[in-house]
């Protein structure tokens, strides 16, 4: 039987350099804990533990003094960084460059379109880490958008800046787009052409993903796909699987694979989402290859 790892699966650059920046401080002995779980697999999270990372929740952190807390790779919103100052904690900056470079532009759009009574807009998932940082950029004042009904929250004949969640989906990042373009156009209020500012955001890492897999699930007679449960990249990658090979299966570890799955096939492929580490992929490789 064929076994073959996809070679773009595994971390995704934000991902690996959160990681990487809390092994190095973990290694020197520091004592660090993590605003939230790292990265949403929970083999990571054990590995990282072990290591001596400690996750904590918001209400966690607010309670702690004099100490060293690392922003994962989501980010923060700017209440994070003032309760740090207030409580002397060291912040570990972990946050990922393009999710850092997207909190400089909404912050310096809001700035810029509140004075002309404008909206800002953000397509993302409600509760969502790096949701939460974006808003805050806004004084938790945009628009939060996950589907094509919340537009009826926005003021149509009043300028709009839309943004995106860096991991939400083109395809629907771009029918919120159209969707919004024209409404204004129907208002008639305001011309879209020169008060609709639209702004791509979603990380071309993340997006060039689905295509890539859709087309290494067809090669395969049966796909693993290999994601921590709380992953919304990962149920979303995992779906692109299922889409073109319904013999695709979701695990988070060798425990839940099925022996059968395997019966009179030639060729297995393995992948993972945008938070799986590479040496789980692997070991489920190696898994499979002694049955």
């Amino acid at each position: 039987m064929k076994i073959e790892i996809d070679k773009k699966s595994g971390f995704c650059f934000g991902v690996q350099n959160a990681v990487e920046i809390a092994e190095k401080a973990l290694l020197r002995g520091e004592k660090v804990f993590s605003l939230g779980p790292i990265v949403h697999n929970d083999k990571e999270v054990e590995r990282l533990s072990s290591l001596g990372l400690v996750s904590i929740n918001h209400e966690q952190f607010r309670q702690l003094k004099n100490c060293k807390v690392l922003i994962r790779a989501h980010g923060e919103p700017p209440e994070t960084y003032r309760t740090a100052d207030e409580n002397n904690i060291s912040i570990i900056e972990a946050t990922c460059p393009i999710v850092k470079k997207l909190h400089s532009r909404i912050s310096e759009t809001w700035e810029r379109i509140k004075k002309d009574n404008g909206q800002i807009v953000i397509f993302g998932k409600p509760g969502h880490a790096e949701v939460v940082g974006l808003l805050g950029q806004t004084n938790n004042e945009g628009i939060l958008i996950s589907k094509s009904t919340d537009t009826d929250k926005i003021d149509f004949t009043r300028p709009v800046a839309l943004f995106s969640q860096t991991t939400m989906e083109i395809k629907e990042f771009n029918y919120i787009k159209e969707l919004i373009y024209n409404k204004m156009k129907e208002r008639g209020t305001i011309d879209p052409d020169n008060y609709f500012q639209v702004n791509n955001t979603v990380c071309g890492q993340v997006s060039n993903r689905g295509p890539h897999l859709m087309a290494f699930a067809r090669d395969h007679d049966t796909v693993i796909f290999v994601s921590g449960k709380e992953s919304s990249n990962g149920r979303m990658l995992f779906s692109v699987c299922k889409s073109v090979n319904p013999d695709t299966h979701f695990v988070s570890s060798s425990e839940e694979i099925d022996k059968s799955w395997f019966a009179g096939k030639s060729s297995v492929g393995i992948c993972g989402a945008t938070s799986t580490p590479k040496w789980l992929i692997e070991n489920i490789r190696d898994f499979v290859a002694n049955i």
